[in-house]
């Protein structure tokens, strides 16, 4: 049910909402391709209402992040107007809490009873009508049936028959639509004002394109590099992406894609891995300007920063093993060359309380000009930069990394100062090749390392 004065929603291609599809470079992807309108998936109140409001100026994009930092919703200027926020409540309270949130309004209904007959079904959409509602969308199958079971033209027709509001369809891919002419097909045979496509656009989104379908490999390439840009998580790609290849996954590239663990990876898998690294380090050089311009706004002392290296980097532990983090690496490689043991400084900004920190290693300073919520992150993130300076693995999910595994203490009776058959790795194992993609997402605190 939609509820907008901006939006018309008479003769529309839209995006139906799909759980885990329906993110900001699908809905994209959907719109270069000729749809006219592009719902999210759908979004539980309970989440939402948790989350802030953030102007992200490093992807132009507006954010509403969960308190563990993740982004639950991200929207841009390109999609203003034509998306539509799809949230599923049992509470009208808390609807028009989220609805507060983001500066909407919506038409706001109790749970209706259940609905045996087309009558009934006729009886509620009037109902729901008389609301104010801009339209209603129908997906053509009653609620214990699933997508192979035939969508019924019939109810949808008696709806739109009955209502003087748009009646958008929904519930075709399976029997209907398999290219661009069939979308006009089911709307003619639903009476429908506007046709709602949901996984013959998860398929290949140019089923919106009135040329017709693009090849595969093109639009998985243009939806790959919309998730670069605007910093999709790589798990979230990757399960998109496997939804377009179906029956392709068993391929070498179907293969490839299964078995990445990081975006750099995905992108690799499809020749665009110069693609990654030159947007990533653009992305990076954004968080850098923009985290100087605001240690410069908030007053803070200029520090003499000579001879500490510094880059825009933040922890993200996902994108790592469970059981290597880049403190551990850093570690481990100073005492397999004799280093001194890393020295952390760490300092909280009074302003927002985050925290940034310094290594010291050989007598050289790391730090990251991106400050983190925790001590723990600080201090993950200026070893990142110390390995990424030194060009040495950090840990990263993918990377070629020797089998390390924390180090057993020793007894304190123990001669501390005795053999070192105890290191785990071999020399010059942790020292491959450089790595220089951002982690960047959702960061959560640490245990131990």
């Amino acid at each position: 049910i939609v509820n907008s004065l901006s939006l018309c929603y008479h003769n529309k291609l839209i995006l139906a909402p799909m759980v885990r599809v329906g993110t900001l470079p699908m809905r994209l992807l959907a719109l270069d391709y000729g749809a006219d309108i592009v719902y999210c998936e759908e979004l539980i109140d309970l989440k939402m209402i948790q989350c802030k409001r953030v102007v992200n100026e490093v992807l132009s994009t507006v954010d509403f992040v969960a308190p563990d930092d993740r982004v639950v919703f991200r929207t841009c200027q390109r999609e203003q107007n034509r998306v539509v926020f799809q949230m599923g409540t049992s509470d009208a309270e808390r609807a028009l809490a989220v609805a507060r949130l983001g500066g909407m309004g919506a038409a706001l209904l109790s749970d209706p009873d259940k609905i045996e007959k087309l009558e009934d079904t006729l009886s509620l959409v009037k109902r729901i009508e008389r609301t104010g509602i801009a339209a209603i969308a129908v997906h053509g199958r009653k609620r214990e049936e699933r997508p192979q079971h035939p969508v019924s033209c019939e109810v949808i027709k008696a709806i739109a028959d009955t209502l003087s509001i748009p009646v958008i369809a929904n519930g075709g891919s399976h029997d209907h639509i398999q290219r661009y002419s069939d979308i006009e097909d089911f709307r003619q045979a639903t009476a429908a004002s506007s046709v709602m496509v949901a996984r013959a656009a998860m398929w290949n989104p140019s089923i919106f394109l009135k040329e017709g379908l693009r090849p595969l490999e093109e639009v998985m390439q243009k939806y790959i590099r919309y998730a670069v840009q605007y910093d999709n998580h790589y798990t979230n790609t990757k399960y998109c992406l496997c939804q377009m290849l179906r029956e392709q996954l068993e391929s070498p590239q179907g293969r490839l894609l299964h078995a990445a663990q990081s975006s750099r990876e995905i992108c690799e898998a499809f020749g665009l891995g110069a693609f990654y690294e030159e947007t990533t380090q653009e992305l990076d050089a954004q968080r850098a300007k923009l985290s100087a311009r605001t240690s410069e706004e908030t007053g803070e002392p200029a520090e003499d920063t000579s001879g500490v290296i510094k880059m825009a980097v933040k922890f993200d532990r996902r994108a790592y093993s469970d059981q290597i983090t880049p403190k551990m690496c850093l570690l481990e490689w100073c005492r397999r060359e004799k280093l001194p043991q890393p020295m952390y400084e760490t300092v909280q900004r009074p302003v927002d309380r985050l925290f940034s920190s310094i290594v010291t290693v050989a007598e050289q300073k790391y730090q990251s000009t991106l400050w983190d919520k925790s001590k723990k992150l600080a201090e993950q993130a200026a070893a990142i930069v110390c390995l990424r300076s030194q060009g040495l693995p950090e840990g990263r999910l993918g990377e070629e990394n020797p089998s390390l595994h924390k180090r057993k203490r020793e007894a304190p009776d123990q001669d501390c100062g005795g053999s070192r058959a105890q290191e785990l790795a071999q020399p010059g194992e942790l020292c491959k090749k450089p790595f220089v993609a951002l982690g960047s997402g959702e960061e959560s605190p640490l245990e131990g390392w």
